[in-house]
């Protein structure tokens, strides 16, 4: 292991010196001279669509149509690489492009009516589009995040097919995907998967919703590429690519959402001046406690965020380099849900030197200021971003990253900001590539990537985890071909994980002391290893119908919390115990699927079938008298015990959607789409055969409008209204009081939107308004953990319900000039 690590960071070292001498190079000019050039126009008139951008995915660069429709752009590399384009109003176009000298591609773009053509660049070995991917995919880009009303990115797309969400209110979501979240989610931001203590149930994702250009989901094992926690899938958050040569771009945003009285500020500006490219944001974020019809303002649900980050790249005949910077900041109350006989929010207060508890009042649920409980999350991100072109056409990527997280909670109201609970977590991320010349239609790309980790708990007064050191290596293979209509892909990956936990004693008042002491926590020294893979294939059996089909096994050692806790969990609201005989989980998972597109109606089903062995799940403990198992030290809150177990789980449902633009009346769009997951223990008879936390079916229809051109100062408005049903969920883990089922209910949201245009048709600004729960239905939904919550005495009601009646407007001013 120890040569094995030396390796990895040796071969880094090697390149991390020759990449800024990488210029100095001795480039060939048959390489120097490479360049993809065209005209970008409307397929049915022939006419320049200036302004359209073009971009390479792989290589990240791309360019702006001149008023001429004509576009350039120089120091590519040879090979063949995707190239899409994007204007307003106009389906994307995606074709793949063999560069080799002074190469011409003319794009021709169509106002088709259903939208399938989208580039994905997550879990597979170079970009490729969406009907050649094999494993299912959903994509949403910046347009779609602005027309809909969402607290946090994860909220933002959680009404993709297969998508779910566990919140502890507004401001903390956690991804789920197809029933599974928690570690078994990869989030990738910036190139580099974001860590921050996915273990815990009330740790959200530190990543601004305002710096997003598209968010793709990949749905199944996705070890092959990212190793270890990838095994329900990827969430790849993608930020704005660098702006076309020679321009600067920007933009102005604000949002206000009435039920927490949300404000939002967020500014970017990006240039781009001789392959030197810049851009910088900021965003700001505050809201008060939400209100729904049950509980009236919820106490504790507030939050703001300040949000700002910065890169700078550089683009030349050699390769890129970029370096990022990103800072996340959050403040938010935890919403604990206790109330006095009356059914009225209390709150702790400092009596004259004695803790005690108060009322809350409507001017602490409409505070901008937030009181205790509370946490602060400071996320901190450097990301150095490299790609080096080869002399044989080949290509050379390294991204080395470093993650600082840094999370505390407060709720001692005699020592306000002296944090209980602090976790200082460093890592140090890694992964190089090499992309091999195509040979013979094959793209190959091999790499090694990983991470190093440090958790510190030193500073902390509460102990839930110990302090620990991981190590995280991989080294893979993938590879794809397209046979004419038939396109095949796969690879074979081998992970290790070693893991080092320290030991920790503590005196008679809870304090740590070297030696001596009650032991709160034992040392580790765990090692994990494991191969995945997958092999899958797209036929195209028709210009209208694609067929796919998809099986994977992939891996994840169990996260630190699993193995070694030992503490109060606030946000589950249980004493957890973890368990250090734990054994990795290994998925094999098979995936089918058809998509039908023609030009007003579009058809999409997928059905998967998930065997985990060694599945890891919390159930709660019982004492010899078949009672609740509740710890006596540091537990004076009487919370139950709960300890991790393992067991095996089957999980098997699909997704299917319908989009139909009924002839003649184009501008009409129809769209429905079911999910549906099942999970359950084959080893068990009772209620303990059913897994926890899987979301319940859910049925989206919605019914909009689409108008390209509105009276002359307006142009792609659209009116719309959805119905987001979610069916009860019955099939619940009810053993030892672990999960309560949870009934189903309706939703109504609505929105339009439209952008203002002047007599040259620029955009001059942007206006989205949206309602959510039109209706101020009252409803917990099953992933919230909010539902969990002590009983409200008055009403006989379990927990806090979710957010109620929901007003959004939006406005966004774009900034564009050379």
């Amino acid at each position: 292991m120890h040569y094995l690590r030396v390796s990895i960071l040796g071969a880094i070292a090697v390149l991390m010196l020759v990449l800024p001498a990488a210029s100095a190079l001795n480039i060939p000019d048959e390489i120097a001279d490479n360049t993809l050039s065209g005209t970008v126009r409307d397929k049915s008139s022939n006419t320049p669509l200036p302004g359209a951008t073009i971009y390479l995915p792989d290589l990240h660069v791309g360019a702006s149509a001149d008023a001429q429709g004509h576009y350039t752009i120089k120091n590519l590399p040879k090979g063949r690489y995707l190239v899409e384009a994007h204007y307003i109003g106009y389906a994307a176009f995606t074709q793949a492009a063999q560069i080799n000298g002074s190469t011409t591609l003319d794009i021709y773009l169509s106002e088709t009516l259903i939208e399938k053509n989208e580039v994905v660049i997550t879990g597979v070995s170079m970009a490729t589009t969406l009907k050649q991917t094999p494993t299912p995919v959903s994509i949403v880009r910046r347009d779609y995040l602005d027309a809909n009303i969402s607290t946090n990115i994860i909220d933002a797309i959680a009404k993709l097919p297969g998508v779910s969400q566990l919140t502890t209110g507004p401001a903390i979501s956690k991804p789920f995907i197809r029933g599974l979240g928690y570690n078994r989610v990869v989030v990738v931001s910036n190139d580099i998967r974001q860590e921050g203590q996915q273990w815990g149930d009330e740790h959200g994702i530190e990543v601004d919703d305002y710096n997003v250009s598209k968010v793709e989901v990949l749905k199944g094992p996705a070890s092959l590429v990212y190793g270890s926690d990838a095994l329900a899938g990827v969430v790849n958050i993608v930020p704005p690519g660098p702006v076309p040569l020679g321009h600067i771009k920007g933009n102005v945003a604000a949002n206000y959402l009435s039920n927490n009285g949300q404000i939002a500020y967020h500014a970017d500006i990006a240039g781009n001046q001789n392959g030197f490219n810049w851009s910088v944001y900021g965003t700001q974020k505050w809201a008060h406690d939400y209100q729904n019809k049950y509980d009236g303002y919820v106490y504790g649900s507030g939050f703001n965020n300040t949000n700002f980050g910065a890169a700078i790249g550089l683009n030349k005949s050699w390769g890129s380099s970029s370096l990022s910077f990103t800072s996340f900041n959050q403040h938010l109350g935890i919403v604990e849900g206790e109330r006095n006989a009356e059914g009225k929010f209390i709150k702790p207060v400092n009596n004259n030197g004695t803790e005690d508890e108060a009322v809350a009042t409507n001017s602490d649920f409409k505070s901008y200021s937030l009181g205790l409980p509370r946490q602060q999350i400071n996320h901190q991100k450097l990301v150095w971003d490299n790609n080096l072109y080869l002399n044989n056409g080949g290509r050379l990527a390294l991204t080395l990253g470093y993650q600082w997280n840094r999370r505390q909670e407060f709720e001692d109201v005699l020592s306000p900001n002296e944090a209980g609970l602090y976790l200082k977590l460093n890592t140090f991320n890694y992964g190089l590539k090499y992309f091999l010349p195509e040979m013979k239609g094959w793209q190959t790309t091999i790499g090694v990537n990983g991470m190093q980790q440090h958790n510190d708990i030193s500073s902390s007064k509460e102990f839930l985890i110990p302090a620990y050191d991981l190590f995280d290596a991989g080294v893979f293979a993938v590879t794809s071909k397209t046979f004419n209509k038939l396109t095949l892909s796969g690879g074979l990956r081998f992970d290790n994980r070693s893991m080092k936990t320290k030991s920790l004693s503590l005196d008679d008042d809870g304090k740590p002391v070297g030696t001596g002491g009650e032991t709160k926590f034992s040392s580790l020294d765990k090692n994990f290893s494991n191969i995945s893979g997958s092999v899958g294939f797209s036929y195209a059996a028709s210009d209208k119908v694609t067929l796919k089909l998809n099986a994977a096994r992939g891996f994840r050692a169990p996260n630190i919390s699993e193995l070694a806790a030992n503490g109060v969990h606030e946000g589950t609201i249980k004493y957890e115990y973890g368990n250090n005989d734990l054994k990795p989980e290994v998925s094999t998972q098979g995936d089918a699927g058809v998509d039908f597109n023609s030009e007003h109606v579009s058809v999409a089903a997928s059905v998967f079938y998930n065997h985990i062995s060694n599945f890891i799940y919390s159930r709660k403990l019982q004492n010899a008298a078949g009672n609740d198992s509740i710890p006596t030290v540091d537990n004076s809150e009487g919370y139950s015990a709960f300890k991790y177990q393992q067991s095996t789980a089957n999980l098997y449902g699909g997704e299917f959607t319908l989009d139909i633009h009924p002839h003649p009346i184009d501008w009409l769009h129809f769209e429905n789409t079911v999910s549906y997951v099942k999970a359950i223990s084959p080893n068990a008879t009772d209620s303990t055969k059913y897994l926890p936390n899987i979301p319940a079916g859910r049925w989206l229809s919605e019914l909009k409008g689409k108008f390209k051109k509105v009276g002359g100062v307006m142009q792609n408005a659209y009116i719309g209204i959805e119905m987001d049903k979610t069916f009860a969920q019955n099939d619940v883990f009810y053993a030892y009081q672990t999960e309560t089922a949870t009934p189903g209910y309706t939703l109504f949201n609505a929105g339009l939107g439209t952008d203002f245009v002047n007599k040259n048709n620029k955009v001059l600004f942007s206006l989205h308004l949206a309602a959510n729960n039109i209706t101020d239905v009252a409803y917990q939904n099953h992933l919230s953990r909010l539902k969990y919550g002590p009983e409200n005495e008055v009403t006989g009601r379990n927990g806090v319900f979710n957010m109620g009646r929901n007003f959004s407007v939006k406005v966004t001013i774009p900034i564009d000039f050379k």
